[in-house]
């Protein structure tokens, strides 16, 4: 029970106020910012940030993939950011859905093994249909406005489906740097409120991520299961050491490919600006003054930057540069 004020308590409370010993303002301001987030010990967390922050990357490379392929695809441009990564349980992501919405059940595939439990693929329902709208002509259903119980056509199911499995075929690529695997468009699920994929509890990982399109701002979720999760991060770090010598035998490997590379050097003498005019009256035996003293030095450049400075001479009858030194840093190679 809220402890009751006496008479005095309230008198001495409001003489303060008015004195301006108290501020009630501050005394909100202070209260209202020491908001404390309560652990669930019950549930405690089962990935750490590192964790975290390692798929945030992988994601992030993700999005900038299917921007690419949906910038091609739909044409027209947008901008899809990682919104927030957070570990939930399985009926918080699930209460958010719709009888109207439709999940997409991606397999997951690691040395040829299928994981039991399927990533979920989500697409809010006008995002995809605004991209469906795109990929038949249209201009993207700008303002669109549908019914909170609107169900899917099979036309729409067929467009939805080809446009997830499109989206969900390139994510192996943002996990190729820490681990081989498969991801493959097993089915559509068009009431995912009522079946039971993952256990209510089980814990996940959502991924949240925005579409930005001219005319209209989307929403993207991947649903990651934690037990899929827990395993491939076990199989990362018991091959950590593996992968650390493949990912150096295919360094040398593409540096061995690179030796045999042509490369086109230019010898920068220097510069003049020489009007049209003065060009057209060029002829055999004029001299150009470059304004540099005949030992300055000659810059080599490579691919528009200035890799060496050196000295024009002469190797075997014919004119050479001698390299004088090396410019490592990359200020030094000005354009």
């Amino acid at each position: 029970m809220a402890e009751v004020l006496s008479q005095s308590q309230i008198d001495a409370l409001l003489n303060a106020v008015r004195s301006g010993e108290k501020d009630l303002d501050k005394s909100t301001e202070s209260t209202q910012e020491k908001k404390w987030r309560k652990y669930d010990f019950s549930s405690p967390q089962k990935f750490t940030k590192d964790r975290i922050k390692m798929l945030n990357g992988i994601f992030d490379n993700y999005s900038r993939v299917i921007r690419s392929r949906i910038n091609a695809r739909l044409r027209t441009n947008c901008e899809i950011t990682v919104e927030s990564i957070e570990e939930q349980r399985y009926y918080e992501f699930s209460n958010a859905l719709t009888e109207g919405d439709v999940l997409g059940l991606v397999e997951v595939t690691y040395k040829e093994q299928i994981q039991e439990i399927p990533l979920l693929f989500y697409l809010s329902t006008v995002t995809a249909l605004s991209m469906m709208d795109r990929m038949m002509g249209g201009e993207g259903s700008e303002g669109i406005e549908i019914d909170s119980d609107y169900s899917y056509t099979e036309v729409e199911l067929q467009l939805y489906e080809d446009l997830a499995r499109d989206m969900v075929s390139v994510m192996d690529s943002s996990w190729e740097n820490y681990i081989p695997l498969q991801f493959t468009y097993e089915k559509t699920d068009v009431n995912p409120t009522l079946s039971q994929i993952i256990g209510v509890d089980e814990t996940v990982i959502i991924v949240d991520m925005k579409i930005q399109f001219p005319d209209l701002e989307g929403r993207m979720s991947i649903c990651l299961p934690g037990e899929m999760l827990t395993t491939i991060f076990a199989e990362m770090s018991r091959e950590n050491p593996g992968h650390r010598v493949q990912a150096e035998n295919k360094s040398e490997e593409i540096f061995d490919k690179l030796r045999d590379s042509d490369l086109e050097i230019v010898a920068e003498l220097g510069e003049a600006r020489l009007s049209l005019s003065d060009v057209f009256h060029l002829s055999v035996g004029d001299v150009i003054d470059l304004g540099k003293p005949k030992e300055s030095p000659v810059y080599l450049e490579i691919g528009g930057y200035q890799w060496f400075t050196g000295r024009i001479g002469t190797h075997k009858k014919s004119m050479a540069v001698k390299i004088d030194e090396v410019c490592y840093q990359a200020e030094q190679r000005s354009e």
